[in-house]
């Protein structure tokens, strides 16, 4: 028995599962195999059509979204006729990105087999992808709860050599849960390896903030990671690909990123920020005695730290003004953004685990807000790069802001909010505090002259 890889049909050379299967060159130490069939099993049996007629091992490496696989052959040994599975990755193997188990097995369904809603494969890169947050996201991703019921993925998982055998443990998990959409699972701890051809790249892995760290640390520290991410983004992902950041600081994170993929548009990053809507029309709905989908128009304006300003100036409760719903108008301006801002801190006391679930929630959210219409006079908030937009927030920076979006990837900032002098205070002090931030990371944009003054701790309670 051997494993397999199923590529692009070109002329007969083997026979997969009493199949024909073709090539399309000889290569040294091997042959690029490709075939034209459907196969469910993680497991077939090869046999060569050239020369001696010997079981073959068929070691395989995904090449580009075409379907096409390098499939190295070897001869096995007459006695080796037991069915594999997926082999323990020696050290010297360890960099190299790879697919796993079951997902090896990729295939092109025939035109009568593939259901006619199904659409174009999207490849999604995720870093940090054997973290807590990961583990509840990439579910919801294979499900279908995200990019829709018709919508086949590919996911592609970033790791590090520590992490290794936890994302085999990942691939696993998603190995036994059978999801009819997820076509690929590929694994390894190269960001210019595994977000090769990505559509969307997650960038959850950051490092946390260890006792003693000063955030300007944790800036340089972090930062490190995302300029490298974001020079393997320019190299070898789609153009067009949607690069959402997770790991803090997540908006510096985000600028980073993109100064160092001057290919990708940069109106393409965006920082996560919609936890903390989320957190806001919670905290709303419980003040005003309604179920949170009667919240709307919720905006979280700045920086995603202790100066984020939760905006209920501009938000809605059944259609109507907040400030006419919730009449405690003190508790809505000394209350309500401590509220917001501490809510990680607190579920923390209360179970001793960070907010991964909902950190995952909001990353399904804020993707869908973005492949989905925006519902008409609503909008949702997120990161996103400053040049041109309509508030005066300083230009070339990643700051959360309101925006609205026709469903296609893309989207524009809301503008003609109202800004009250309650908002605008306090949207200038975090304008500031990613200007400081921009300046300590300088080094890593390109930039000359830059200085790190940064005195106040902002990080927001229980990421710390």
């Amino acid at each position: 028995m051997a494993t397999a890889t199923l590529c692009k049909v070109a002329g007969p050379v083997a026979t997969f599962a009493d199949k024909s299967v073709k090539t399309v060159r000889d290569s040294v130490g091997g042959q690029k195999l490709t075939v034209n069939r459907s196969f469910w099993g993680p497991t077939l049996r090869l046999k060569l059509a050239l020369g001696e007629r010997a079981e073959v091992r068929v070691f395989s490496r995904r090449s580009s979204r075409s379907g096409i696989a390098f499939c190295a052959v070897a001869p096995t040994s007459p006695a080796q006729t037991s069915v594999e599975q997926p082999s323990t990755t020696s050290t010297s193997d360890t960099t190299r990105t790879e697919c796993f188990g079951v997902f090896c097995v990729t295939y092109d369904l025939k035109e009568d087999e593939r259901p006619r809603t199904w659409k174009k494969t999207v490849r999604i890169a995720v870093s940090g992808a054997a973290g807590a947050i990961s583990n509840h996201l990439l579910f919801k991703l294979a499900s279908g709860e995200v990019f829709g019921p018709d919508q086949p993925i590919a996911l592609n998982l970033l790791g590090s050599v520590k992490s290794r055998e936890a994302l085999e443990g990942v691939a696993m998990e998603l190995e036994d849960s059978l999801f009819p959409l997820l076509r690929e699972v590929n694994i390894g701890i190269e960001p210019i390896e595994v977000f090769r051809d990505a559509d969307w790249a997650l960038l959850i892995g950051a490092k946390p903030r260890g006792p003693g760290m000063e955030r300007a640390d944790l800036l340089d520290i972090n930062g490190q990671i995302f300029a490298e991410q974001g020079k393997a983004l320019n190299e070898v992902a789609s153009p067009n690909v949607k690069v959402l950041v997770v790991g803090n600081p997540c908006n510096t994170n985000a600028l980073i990123a993109l100064k160092n993929a001057p290919r990708i548009p940069a109106k393409n990053f965006h920082a996560l920020t919609r936890l903390d809507e989320n957190r806001a029309k919670c905290q709303l709905a419980l003040k005003a005695g309604v179920f949170y989908d009667n919240v709307s128009n919720v905006t979280i304006w700045g920086n995603h730290s202790t100066t984020q300003v939760p905006d209920f100036v501009n938000a809605k409760v059944h259609g109507k003004q907040v400030k006419d719903v919730i009449t405690d108008h003190k508790w809505l301006e000394e209350e309500f953004t401590p509220r917001v801002q501490t809510r990680g801190g607190a579920l923390i006391k209360k179970w001793g685990r960070s907010s991964a679930a909902s950190t995952a929630v909001s990353i399904a959210d804020a993707i869908k807000s973005l492949i989905t219409p925006t519902p008409e006079g609503d909008w949702f908030s997120s990161g996103v790069y400053t040049n041109g937009n309509p508030y005066g927030i300083a230009e070339d920076i990643v700051f959360s802001m309101p925006c609205r979006s026709k469903g296609d990837g893309d989207y524009e900032i809301v503008p003609h909010l109202l800004i009250d002098d309650y908002l605008y205070t306090r949207i200038k002090k975090s304008e500031e505090e990613l200007i400081s931030e921009k300046k300590c990371v300088a080094h890593l944009i390109g930039e000359s002259g830059g200085f790190c003054d940064i005195t106040e701790d902002t990080m927001l309670p229980g990421e710390m």
